[in-house]
C-alpha cells in the first residue's frame, strides 16, 4: 500500500486528496483558500466529517506545511515519509510533453518557458510544485498536464488557418483541455465495455460549468473542441463557446471597449450567464427553463445542438463511434441533457436510450438501449485518481 498526495495549486488556493493506492481509496481531501490573503481558510474532509477553520498561510509553502502537520496532528500519517509520491495538475505544457512527467528541474523550466499560454494557472501550479520540493524533498513529484493528452491530434486538427508564423513564432494552435479527465474516462469506459481502448472509437463529453468534447481514436486523441485556450468549442457556464472572430472588433467598437475588456466578457459574461444573469449554474437555468424562461432554455438548447455538431464530425473524421461518454457535473447529473443530446442524434446515428436508466445521476453506467447502434455511457471523472495513476506509474512506485 502507498500514499499518494494529489494536488491541484490555484493562485491562491491548494486543493488536496490523499489516497490509499493501489486500493484506490480517498484517505483524507479538501482545499485551502484564500492563500497569502486576509483571511485564509483550511478545509479537510475525513472520515465522512467535515472541518473548517482559518488559518495562516502568507504563501503557498507555508499552506504545504500547514497541510502536511494536519496529516500528523490528526495522525493520517505517523511520518512524511509515509507519502510516496506527489501528483500536480498542471495546466500546459505547450506542445513539450505527450504524457505526465516526473517533475525535475529540466520539466519545471519548461513548464515555466510556456507559461504565457497559460498565465493564470501555470505559475500557480508550480508554486505548489516548488512548495511540496522543497518540504520532500526525497518524494518524487509527477506533473500531470490538461494539454498533454489531447497531443497525438494530426496536424489538420490542430492547426489554424492563420500566417503560419503565428504558429512559429508563438505556438497559435489548438491544444484542447481537460485532458486528464477525458484520458480518465476513455479508460474506465473501455474497462466497461470489456475492450482494450486501443479497439475502440470513443467521444467523450467532459460537460460542467466548464465543457468539452474529445475524438479518441484507438486510445488517442484525433481532435477536441476547446482550442488554444479554454474559451472555444460549446458555450459554457460562464464562456461563449467558438464565435466569428470578428464580433471581437465589432463590439469594441460598438461599445468602446479594448480587446482585453470583450475578452473578459466573452470568458467570464458569455455562456449561460450571458442569457440568464441571475446564475450560471445548470440546475438554476434548468428549473428557469421549466418555470418558462425563455432565453435560459435558448442557452440550453444552443449547447446542445453544439454537441451535437462535435458529436457529428467527430463521428464522420473517425470512420464512426462505438461509445458517447458522458462525464462532468452536467453530464453525468443533467438527465435533460443527455436526453436532449441523445435525441438529435437518433435520426442520423441511431442512437437510442433508456429514459427510465438515463434518470438516474452519477453513476457509472450504459444508459443507451441494446437497438442502440452506439452505446451511451455515463462514466464519473475522477481526475485525482488519474493523477494518483499517473505518479504510481511515473514514480515507478510499485
Amino acid at each position: 500500500m502507498y500514499k499518494i498526495m494529489a494536488v491541484n495549486a490555484g493562485s491562491s488556493s491548494l486543493k488536496f486528496q490523499l489516497l490509499e493506492m493501489p486500493e484506490e481509496e480517498v484517505i483524507v481531501e479538501g482545499l485551502i483558500e484564500m492563500i497569502g490573503l486576509a483571511n485564509p481558510v483550511i478545509n479537510v474532509k475525513y472520515q465522512g466529517e467535515k472541518e473548517s477553520k482559518p488559518c495562516q498561510a502568507k504563501d503557498h509553502a507555508e499552506a504545504v506545511q500547514l497541510l502536511l502537520n494536519v496529516l500528523i496532528e490528526k495522525k493520517i500519517l505517523k511520518d512524511l515519509n509515509e507519502i510516496s509520491g506527489v501528483g500536480h495538475r498542471i495546466l500546459h505544457c505547450g506542445e513539450k510533453f505527450t504524457d505526465s512527467v516526473v517533475m525535475d528541474d529540466y520539466a519545471i523550466d519548461v513548464v515555466d518557458s510556456v507559461s504565457d499560454l497559460g498565465p493564470l494557472h501555470n505559475p500557480a501550479n508550480l508554486t505548489g510544485i516548488r512548495a511540496f520540493k522543497k518540504v520532500l524533498p526525497n518524494t518524487v513529484q509527477v506533473g500531470v498536464f490538461d494539454t498533454s493528452f489531447h497531443l497525438t491530434m494530426p496536424d489538420e486538427s490542430y492547426m489554424y488557418a492563420v500566417p503560419y508564423e503565428w504558429y512559429e513564432k508563438h505556438g497559435v494552435r489548438k491544444y484542447g483541455f481537460h485532458g486528464t479527465s477525458h484520458k480518465f474516462v476513455s479508460q474506465e469506459a473501455a474497462k466497461f465495455l470489456g475492450k482494450p481502448l486501443e479497439e475502440l472509437k470513443l467521444v467523450t463529453a467532459h460537460i460542467g460549468n466548464g465543457a468539452s468534447l474529445a475524438a479518441i481514436k484507438y486510445g488517442k486523441v484525433v481532435d477536441t473542441t476547446m482550442g488554444l485556450t479554454p474559451l472555444d468549442g460549446l458555450p459554457m457556464g460562464t464562456r461563449s463557446g467558438t464565435i466569428d472572430p470578428a464580433i471581437i472588433d465589432f463590439i469594441c467598437r460598438k461599445e468602446n471597449l479594448t480587446v482585453q475588456e470583450v475578452n473578459n466578457i466573452l470568458n467570464k459574461k458569455s455562456g449561460y450567464i450571458g442569457f440568464y444573469p441571475e446564475s450560471s449554474d445548470a440546475r438554476a437555468l434548468r428549473a428557469a427553463q421549466a418555470a418558462g424562461d425563455a432565453k435560459a432554455d435558448l442557452i440550453l438548447r444552443m449547447q446542445s445542438k453544439k454537441i451535437v455538431d462535435y458529436v457529428g464530425s467527430f463521428y464522420a473524421y473517425m470512420g464512426g463511434m462505438d461509445a458517447l461518454v458522458f462525464t462532468a457535473g452536467i453530464g453525468e447529473k443533467s438527465p435533460q441533457t443527455r436526453a436532449d443530446v441523445c435525441a438529435r442524434l437518433k435520426e442520423a446515428f441511431g442512437v437510442e436510450i433508456d429514459l427510465e436508466k438515463n434518470e438516474i445521476k452519477g453513476e457509472l453506467m450504459e444508459i443507451s438501449t441494446p437497438n442502440s447502434k452506439v452505446k451511451v455511457l455515463v462514466v464519473p471523472t475522477n481526475e485525482e485518481l488519474m493523477i494518483a495513476r499517473d505518479t504510481m506509474r511515473l514514480g515507478n512506485i510499485k
